[in-house]
């Protein structure tokens, strides 16, 4: 089990407003897209049940251009 592990699809939204996201729009099935106005860059975030895997969170952090560390220290 990696640092990233353990987090739901809230406690991510959570940190992710911290550094300027938001709700954007709606996406195909269960997913959702958030985009940040300051640095115009975009994430898509699956809203499943349960914790997101390690690997979904790290793209995620990625296309938001947010490093595991900032992501965890916020």
């Amino acid at each position: 089990m990696g640092r990233l592990a353990g987090f739901r699809y809230r406690d991510i939204v959570q940190k992710l407003k911290k550094f300027g996201f938001e709700f954007e729009r709606h996406a195909a099935g269960s997913h959702e897209i958030w985009a940040n106005q300051k640095s115009g860059r975009f994430t898509t975030i699956p809203n499943h049940p349960g914790d997101m895997p390690e690997g979904t969170l790290r793209a995620i952090l990625k296309q938001a251009g947010v490093t595991p560390d900032e992501f965890l220290a916020s």
